[in-house]
């Protein structure tokens, strides 16, 4: 449910092509991005990453005996492709968040999160790496995570196969909820877990709200100096055994 990729636009190179609006449909799943029509900007990360591989698993790059990177979507695919790589390269501990545009599934996506967390991985975004859309659930599942100043993230709103977004859903709906309870289960309090999930509705499905590895830190509570003010949302005080009721109606200040 949550794609993007906007290669260019990702490394902010603000180039001028054509684009093409494309949408896919996968079993419950509708997927739309804006494809960059023009040559692909190829990150020095992602070129180091691709050359140096010592092996690969759909979207996964094993990098070194200790250490994997993520450089593309995920699909249904991608559990079975984690735990053959971890079936073959046992002594992986840290994932580097490289070319991250999301996700064709979201259900695969979120139990892919929950086999990150199980195996204790760490998760990490260096300089240039670009983490959107539903990569964002994955990172979050990193049981340590560092995240550089100059990474980036891209969030927005979830769409369903019937054309349905989080807004067209009641608040306490299992649409909403099994996003919650992800977001508490990677460690959030429930109001951070609404307030958060929020956020990531803010914008619709058809763009993105960009944020910065400063940003971002602020967001999910990680220790930095001159975190900026993340933006205040409004979501209901509610014990953390109960359904989780969003509001949301925005505001952004």
């Amino acid at each position: 449910m949550r794609c993007l990729v906007l290669l260019l636009a990702a490394f902010g190179l603000g180039v001028p092509a054509p684009a093409v609006a494309q949408t896919y449909v996968y079993e419950e799943v509708v997927e739309s991005w804006v494809d960059v029509a023009a040559s692909r900007f190829v990150s020095p990360q992602l070129a180091m990453v691709e050359q140096g591989a010592l092996a690969a698993f759909g979207p996964f790059r094993v990098v070194s005996e200790s250490r994997a990177a993520l450089v593309g979507i995920t699909d249904e695919n991608s559990p079975a492709q984690f735990a053959a790589m971890m079936a073959a390269y046992p002594g992986i501990v840290t994932l580097d968040f490289i070319e991250c545009p999301g996700t064709h599934d979201d259900r695969a996506n979120l139990a892919l999160g929950r086999m990150i967390r199980a195996r204790g991985i760490a998760a990490v975004v260096p300089e240039g790496g670009s983490v959107r859309s539903g990569a964002v659930e994955l990172f979050l599942a990193g049981a340590t995570r560092q995240i550089a100043d100059g990474a980036e993230f891209a969030v927005h709103a979830w769409l369903d196969d019937r054309g349905l977004g989080a807004w067209d859903y009641a608040p306490d709906s299992p649409e909403h909820q099994k996003y919650l309870a992800y977001y508490r289960e990677m460690g959030m309090a429930a109001e951070d877990a609404a307030r958060f999930y929020a956020m990531t509705n803010s914008v619709p499905f058809e763009t993105a709200l960009w944020l910065d590895g400063v940003e971002m830190r602020g967001w999910i509570g990680m220790p930095a100096q001159s975190v900026a003010e993340a933006p205040r949302l409004a979501y209901a005080d509610v014990p953390l055994a109960e359904p989780v009721r969003l509001d949301l109606e925005m505001a952004l200040n």
